[in-house]
């Protein structure tokens, strides 16, 4: 049999250059995913006067599915999750199938001072608008649900009368800042960068130019040794330093996120004075615009850009194509030695006190924002900041009313001198409203501090516990001591809610405790979320049997038996 080969195409060649990433400064300006297409057809900034003229009137059915599920995230807007999904439904349901018609609203604080009438403007948005819901997160935001479409615009309008916003605090852009709670007032304090953040906000927050980032771009800026912005897993941050001849200024970290991908942030080693920290903000940021990665989005953070490239290309393109400048050669900051949550009484530098107050995972409520204001107003402080912890700080107090604002505090469900398990647990949102999620999160954490508190009240240690809903790490699974991923698992040849355990990870403080700061991760360990609280005890009880001397749980979880970490080990007491 003769095969006729004349219309036979021509063999392929293997094209040997690399395949194009999407980068603008490469000349890649064409959209290479659906995110990218809406960016490009209409910036993601001007939804805003779409809500106020036309949705606000006509209706969650009205609104562009591109505004609804992609532009509306710039205005601090997300679908919440339709009550009554499991689970099980997160990935066998489309967006349109998840999501109700109410939203998540994120408010930013960015690290600045929340004084009386924030707080009140706060708590009563939440009770007039949310059905008093509130939650602190992790970025130092207030984080509403159940809020209408209708009232997006009465919800700007009495925000902004006291200088609150939403814009940008979701999306590809500029997302809130976190800011150290203590800036300007500790005593240990290195520099106060409160006036370069406030001075990025001005600047770039609103601003066209850098609306359209190719992910999202967590920034922080803090001054304090205890690094309480948590530099190690933001994309830009700005670390109090000292230079041996320049004095006080900043290190620039770049590079750092979570997720499914997790990787800590690259030192540059450099030292910035105060006043260039906005400069070399929008030098790193207008870097990420234009050689970021634009055709996949699960690798359009900056962290991939700086894996490929290394931080000696990065920190070379930074200052001959941007700032035109070498920057000044400083060493690096070491580990801290405190705990950057600021939990407690602490004297500030001017003789007055700031005390640090937690709620359970975050969850408190508009209720209780206004319950705070008036307990501020009550004690004359000046005011709060919410750290990246999910904890509140007062601070200005005068000594004669630390006892009295400590209680006032503990009756309206934030406590000043928490136990551990309250102190060291966070939590995402969970099941309960994200679209993402795959277990519930809020309640869980609640009711595992509660049993902990109850089991083993004789913790005498910082153990953070972690909870998240899903592999995105919202609430920092893997830089917990305990971090618990959600997950659907298999039990008993059903689906039932559960976790993918991670053991003794850490930044800040806990970092120098650390073998490795994502923790480490047994082979196929699951529990289910009906077990957590015995195999949480059955841990904890473990490491306190077994510790030597001041030994911390993510060091003895780098030398522990793994039947022990895995809750399966009997408990052998062991003599004084």
């Amino acid at each position: 049999m003769t095969i006729d080969t004349s219309t036979r195409r021509p063999a392929r060649t293997r094209d040997a250059r690399p395949r194009g990433e999407g980068q603008w400064a490469l000349g890649h300006r064409e959209p290479l995913n659906a995110n990218e297409v809406f960016k490009k057809e209409d910036n993601p900034l001007n939804v805003r006067d779409r809500i106020e003229k036309i949705y606000a009137y006509e209706g969650f059915d009205s609104i562009d599915p591109d505004d609804l599920r992609g532009r509306f995230r710039w205005m601090g807007l997300y679908t919440q999750r339709k009550q009554g999904l499991d689970g099980t439904q997160t990935s066998a349901l489309s967006d349109e199938e998840l999501e109700d018609s109410h939203f998540m609203m994120r408010i930013r604080s960015d690290g600045a001072i929340l004084g009386i009438p924030q707080l009140r403007a706060l708590g009563e948005v939440s009770t007039t608008y949310a059905r008093d819901t509130a939650d602190i997160t992790d970025r130092q935001n207030i984080q509403l649900h159940w809020v209408r479409i209708e009232d997006v615009p009465a919800i700007w309008e009495r925000l902004e009368k006291v200088g609150l916003g939403t814009t940008e605090a979701c999306g590809d852009g500029p997302r809130p800042f976190l800011g150290s709670p203590v800036a300007g007032i500790a005593a240990d304090e290195i520099i106060d960068g409160s006036p370069a953040l406030a001075e990025i906000k001005r600047r770039y927050i609103g601003n066209p130019d850098f609306s359209n980032l190719p992910r999202k771009y967590k920034t922080s800026v803090s001054g304090h040794p205890s690094l309480d912005g948590a530099p190690e897993v933001n994309d830009c941050s700005f670390v109090g330093t000292v230079h041996p001849e320049h004095g006080p200024g900043f290190d620039l970290w770049v590079g750092g996120g979570l997720a499914t991908n997790p990787m800590l942030a690259h030192k540059l080693g450099v030292w910035i004075p105060l006043a260039d920290v906005p400069d070399v903000w929008e030098a790193v940021t207008s870097v990420f615009r234009d050689y970021g990665y634009r055709r996949l989005r699960n690798r359009a953070r900056l962290k991939f850009l700086l894996a490929d490239w290394g931080v000696e290309k990065f920190r070379q393109v930074l200052e001959e194509e941007y700032l035109h400048r070498r920057l000044v050669d400083c060493e690096s900051p070491a580990a801290p030695t405190t705990n950057g949550d600021h939990i407690g009484v602490h004297k500030q530098k001017n003789g007055l006190f700031y005390v640090g107050a937690s709620a359970i995972a975050g969850r408190v409520s508009g209720t209780t924002l206004s319950a705070l204001a008036d307990v501020v107003e009550k004690h004359g402080a000046r005011g709060v900041r919410l750290t990246s912890y999910q904890k509140i700080v007062v601070i200005g107090v005068l000594e004669d009313e630390v006892e009295g604002l400590v209680a006032d505090l503990d009756e309206i469900g934030l406590a000043a001198n928490p136990s551990p398990w309250r102190r060291s647990t966070m939590a995402c949102t969970g099941l309960e409203y994200c679209k993402l999620a795959l277990v519930d999160t809020k309640e869980r954490a609640r009711a595992l501090v509660a049993e902990m508190e109850r089991r083993i009240p004789e913790l005498d240690t910082v153990i953070t516990v972690n909870v998240n809903g899903c592999p995105n790490a919202c609430a920092r699974t893997q830089i917990a001591d305990i971090g618990l991923k959600g997950q659907q698992i298999n039990e008993d040849g059903r689906q039932v809610e559960g976790f993918q355990v991670h053991l003794g990870g850490g930044i800040g403080l806990q970092s120098q405790f650390t073998e490795t700061p994502f923790g480490r991760k047994l082979r196929a360990h699951k529990v289910s979320s009906a077990k957590l609280d015995d195999y949480v005890e059955n841990v904890v009880r473990h490491y306190l049997a077994e510790r030597t001397d001041g030994e911390a749980f993510a060091t003895w979880v780098a030398r522990a038996d793994e039947t022990a970490l895995r809750g399966e080990a009997e408990l052998v007491e062991v003599d004084a």
